[in-house]
């Protein structure tokens, strides 16, 4: 009797193709749901559990309240602006208020793929990859956090060929490392903060962990890009950015740091999901704003590119 094995599988909460960004040339990004940080400023908060969550879409909502009457755990309200909200801690996902929405103003964001469902999809891009040296990313969340499925991605398209990379925040032990290491080409290294008591006051964790993984990834035969997403009023004084170029500049390895203006384009999705917005009306900052914070990390002889 042949043994029938199970094929692995992950939430993903978006594919998205011909991406020019997190990484060269044309990409397929897969979006993993799972992050361990909580970034105030995050863009993608339903990027944050492991778990799918329901969006309200309130421009599809036509305000017949039927999600509200038949939720069986009275987990769906409406806030002070009239809009009908999730809340979260009371939503077990059974998904009755999405069958029965027919103004679809309710989604699932995360679905459950197999490896080989994702590698479908990275699969039929590989033509772009070839013409434009452009490859696969995997990002978040934090690939980090579903481990087993990452690697596997990361294994199959090593085996094709095809240009590997991953975006993290580096917050996950070096036994994970370690096993991805033969299947990345390039790993774009979130690095929020050099003070670690803000690093945990911004982002609910301290980053020990993530400077000493970056340590010994310069050390690894990969690429390693470092990015800093710059934060208005918080990260993005002089002595941040100068603690940021004294700590790359000593990893010999390293020679690009990409600057990642904050933007407020994720605001919405707070309020659609339940959860509150900790930047408020935080404008976003263009490419151009700031461009002292560049010229500080060229001090240090680094390469510093606008965006990643």
């Amino acid at each position: 009797m042949t043994a029938i094995t199970q094929e692995l599988t992950g939430w993903v909460f978006n594919i998205q193709h011909y991406s020019v960004h997190d990484g060269p040339g044309i990409r397929t990004t897969v979006f993993l749901k799972g992050c361990p940080l909580r970034c105030l400023w995050c863009s993608n908060p339903e990027s944050q559990q492991l778990k799918p969550q329901i969006l309200f879409e309130n421009t599809n909502c036509i305000r017949c309240d039927t999600c509200m009457e038949i939720c069986p755990e009275d987990a769906i309200a409406v806030n002070e602006d009239g809009i009908r909200q999730i809340i979260a801690e009371r939503c077990t996902l059974c998904g009755v208020c999405i069958d029965e929405c027919y103004a679809e103003g309710l989604e699932l964001i995360g679905k459950e793929r197999t490896v080989a469902e994702v590698m479908a999809e990275i699969k039929a891009d590989q033509t772009f990859y070839d013409k434009s040296s452009g490859g696969m990313t995997l990002s978040g969340g934090d690939p980090t956090m579903q481990h087993p499925f990452s690697l596997e991605i990361l294994k199959r398209c090593k085996a094709l060929g095809i240009h590997t990379a991953l975006e993290t925040s580096g917050h996950t032990s070096w036994k994970i490392w370690e096993s991805f290491l033969p299947y990345l080409d390039l790993v774009l290294y979130d690095v929020k903060e050099i003070d670690s008591d803000l690093h945990k006051q911004w982002t609910g964790v301290s980053n020990d962990l993530i400077l000493e993984n970056l340590k010994r990834l310069t050390k690894r035969d990969v690429s390693v890009i470092v990015r800093r997403p710059v934060i208005p009023g918080y990260n993005d004084s002089a002595d941040s950015i100068h603690a940021l170029g004294r700590f790359v500049s000593e990893l010999c390895s390293i020679k690009e740091i990409n600057l990642l203006p904050y933007h407020n384009f994720g605001k919405g999705k707070y309020e659609r999901l339940g959860m509150e917005y900790a930047m408020g009306d935080s404008p976003s900052l263009k490419g151009a704003d700031r461009p002292e914070l560049a010229d500080i990390l060229r001090s240090y002889d680094l390469n510093v590119k606008i965006g990643g």
